[in-house]
């Protein structure tokens, strides 16, 4: 009787309809429920989060391509020391230099290209990376890049229309964006120099001096001081802020460390573009130069505090590149002022040590792909768009 019971039990058991279970969307999410619906389709997702991930701070990579177009359109000039090395550069053949800018100008127009995309899809981050603190000084590398790359191009000269059309066009973005971040920096409390500085600050000083050598060497001597003026006395504010060690000198991550290394760039850039003002590379770039050069040395003699920020390949990397290249760059045209054994052997370490570090890096990159956008990025925007 029990084991009839029992049997009849289980049968109502498996006759009783499965109940349905309703998964609800939140109207708060971040994805809308279009995305959902095909879940073997991943490319729509992985391609709007590669461009969430994206930010201005791979514009490093053009950055020091641009720079080391530059430096070897500078060392393949004939010299007038005889004693100089910079000859060393001619045993190289001239499509070598032809495909080193072409490959800086592909990937700074790849870039830019990916950027506005960013910039289309993706506002409100770009927004957010405007108000960040780190952030806001990299919108300044696009219109470093294209005056670099100007400069060094093979197929214009500064006495050319198009050349300064196209300094017209990569500096007035400097100069809003100066109007924007400057005026920040003593009229609003939470933008204030004091809290937000950082190594990276000289990045914005670093675009006024690049426009006022490439303003120089069209001759257009006015807007290269007025550049010069703006870029050299922020300079000296912003050294003097990050000496001091206020709150925005502790706000950088571990990983972003190598941007410490634009500590020298500032006054490396300064040098050649006084030197480019005053046509000769006198007292004052000399000062400069023996300033940067005492920094890069400062910064080598401490590689502990940069050991952490090593443990992963991370696109902040890049970030060594760039400032001994204006560095080697500085360097050259010192010894071709002064004449010597000396400032010939330092431009040469200097600049093949900017090309070996160039090349280590395009190396890492191409091996490392799968680090280049990671998930953990500290300069990463981290906010989705609501559709």
């Amino acid at each position: 009787m029990d084991q009839k019971v029992q049997k009849n039990e289980k049968e109502n058991v498996n006759e009783k309809p499965h109940q349905a279970i309703d998964l609800h969307i939140p109207s708060n999410s971040s994805f809308n429920g279009d995305f959902l619906k095909n879940k073997n389709d991943t490319s729509f997702f992985s391609r709007f989060s590669v461009l969430t991930r994206f930010h201005a701070g791979y514009f490093r990579i053009s950055l020091s391509l641009c720079g080391q177009a530059l430096l070897w359109k500078t060392l393949s000039e004939p010299s007038t020391d005889p004693h100089a090395l910079r000859p060393i550069v001619h045993v190289l053949p001239s499509t070598a230099f032809i495909l080193l800018w072409s490959l800086a100008f592909l990937s700074l127009l790849t870039l830019c290209l990916l950027y506005i995309t960013r910039c289309i899809t993706r506002l409100n981050c770009v927004k957010a990376e405007f108000q960040h603190h780190v952030g806001m000084n990299y919108l300044f590398v696009p219109w470093i890049s294209w005056l670099l790359l100007l400069q060094s191009s093979p197929f214009l000269t500064p006495h050319d229309k198009g050349y300064e059309f196209l300094w017209y066009i990569f500096s007035l973005p400097i100069i809003v964006l100066d109007i924007k971040i400057y005026g920040q920096w003593f009229t609003q409390g939470k933008k204030f120099l004091s809290m937000v500085a950082n190594p990276t600050s000289h990045l914005t000083v670093i675009a006024n001096l690049v426009g006022a050598r490439a303003a120089a060497e069209m001759g257009k001597t006015e807007c290269a001081i007025i550049l010069f003026s703006v870029g050299i006395s922020h300079y000296l504010v912003l050294f003097v802020t990050l000496y001091q060690r206020f709150l925005g000198g502790d706000s950088l991550p571990v990983k972003l460390r190598p941007v410490f290394f634009l500590f020298f760039a500032a006054p490396s850039m300064a040098s050649l573009a006084w030197d480019s003002i005053s046509l000769r590379f006198d007292t004052s770039c000399k000062m400069l130069f023996f300033l940067s050069l005492f920094l890069f040395i400062s910064l080598v003699c401490r590689p502990a505090m940069f050991i952490r920020s090593m443990k992963r390949f991370s696109v902040a990397w890049w970030a060594y590149s760039f400032p001994l290249t204006v560095l080697a760059l500085a360097a050259t045209e010192y010894a071709q002022e002064v004449r010597g054994e000396i400032p010939n052997l330092l431009m040469l370490i200097l600049s093949v040590l900017s090309v070996l570090i160039t090349l280590i890096l395009m190396v890492f990159t191409g091996i490392k792909t799968n680090d280049l956008l990671p998930h953990d990025d500290p300069f990463a925007c981290s906010i989705i768009v609501h559709r």
